[in-house]
Formats: structure tokens, C-alpha cells, sequence
């Protein structure tokens, strides 16, 4: 009896201390990329959606359609893919509005590509890989929030896509305005895909090869 109590004291040690460990490490991971991550040459850059109010961009999507823009002034990439779907009800998506906006910074036509599919980073993830496996594109920039990078760039290496980040500098979610409750939020969605999400993609075998 007293053995048996040792070993469960010891295993319930050792699962507090896991509990406490992994999502530290990914805490600080999420963290860290979010303050070092740089954009690599790519084939192309994609906007990761957000709000838009009637076509209008919230400040969280105008901040990444300004960071996109001036990754391809850059000359990082020749090719511009905006993604995400709408609400019920929404005349626009966020995919359109972003489309929408960049033509008015006179980003010419023929380099953008409107993807409206998508209402959280999976989904979105999941449309534009499928794009890029169709157009023969292999790498990309993912313009997003600082503390979300790290997610998304996972979950499109999961999906066999070599990606950087652009991390937004202005509007409410850059490391000067977002705080920690942000990383903790990304924290426990990076361990819901690790743990359920990552194995639904392969079941449901969406993403074209």
C-alpha cells in the first residue's frame, strides 16, 4: 500500500511538473518569435484575416494589410494572397476587404489573389495551402499579428509549406499594445492544434498534393 502511494505521489509529481513545463516552453516560444521573427524571400505573401467592418478594415487587419505592403514594396515577393471568410450576415469578407484596400494603395491587380474561405487560422491555412500547391508555390511570408506567428507559420510547415512571418509593428495586437494575456491565448490555441487540430487535418485530407 505504501509503495502503491509512492508511485502515484511520484506520477502525479511528474504530470504537475509536465503540466507546468510545456506550456511554459510554449509560452516562451510564442514570445520569442513574436519579437525575432523576419520575413525570407518567398513565392508569396499571404494576410492572414480579422475583422472588417463592411468592407472597411479593422485596425488589427489594416496594420497586417500595411505590413504586406510594405514587405512586397520590399520586393520579398511577387504575389499577394489575401484569406478569410465572413460573418453570417456580412456583405464583405475579410479576404475581400483586404483586396479592397490594397488596390486603393495602388498594389496593381494582377499580383493579388482574394481567397474568402476561412473564420479561424486553421481554416484559413487549410484554403491557401491548397492555392499554393495548385499555383506551384512552395514558400511563403505570413503577415499576422506578432504573438500569432508562431502558430501560423506551424501550421503551414505542417502542411509541407516553407513560411516565415512578418510581424504587424502598428495597431492594437504589436508587442508595444498586445500583453501577455494575448500569449496566453495563442498558448492554449498552438496546444489545441498540437493535440486535436493537427490530426483533424489528416483525416479530413483537404490540403492537394
Amino acid at each position: 500500500m505504501i509503495l502503491l502511494f509512492r508511485i502515484f505521489r511520484r506520477l502525479f509529481t511528474f504530470l504537475l511538473l509536465l503540466a507546468i513545463i510545456v506550456p511554459g516552453y510554449f509560452m516562451y516560444s510564442i514570445w520569442n518569435e513574436g519579437h525575432q521573427a523576419k520575413p525570407v524571400k518567398s513565392d508569396a505573401i499571404v494576410i492572414l484575416g480579422a475583422a472588417q467592418y463592411n468592407g472597411v478594415p479593422s485596425d488589427i487587419l489594416q496594420a497586417r494589410i500595411d505590413k504586406a505592403a510594405e514587405v512586397f514594396h520590399q520586393g520579398l515577393a511577387r504575389k499577394i494572397i489575401t484569406v478569410g471568410g465572413n460573418a453570417k450576415g456580412d456583405n464583405y469578407t475579410e479576404a475581400g476587404a483586404s483586396k479592397i484596400t490594397l488596390l486603393q494603395d495602388r498594389v496593381a491587380k494582377s499580383v493579388l489573389a482574394s481567397i474568402p474561405v476561412g473564420r479561424d487560422t486553421l481554416s484559413s491555412t487549410v484554403a491557401y495551402v491548397n492555392y499554393l500547391h495548385a499555383h506551384k508555390y512552395a514558400s511563403i511570408i505570413i503577415v499576422t499579428d506578432p504573438y500569432h506567428c508562431y502558430r501560423a507559420e506551424a501550421e503551414a510547415k505542417d502542411l509541407g509549406i516553407s513560411a516565415s512571418c512578418a510581424p504587424t509593428t502598428t495597431g492594437p495586437a504589436s508587442v508595444k499594445s498586445a500583453g501577455w494575456r494575448y500569449i496566453v491565448r495563442e498558448t492554449g490555441a498552438f496546444l489545441a492544434y498540437k493535440s486535436v487540430g493537427q490530426f483533424g487535418i489528416h483525416l479530413t485530407d483537404q490540403v492537394k498534393k
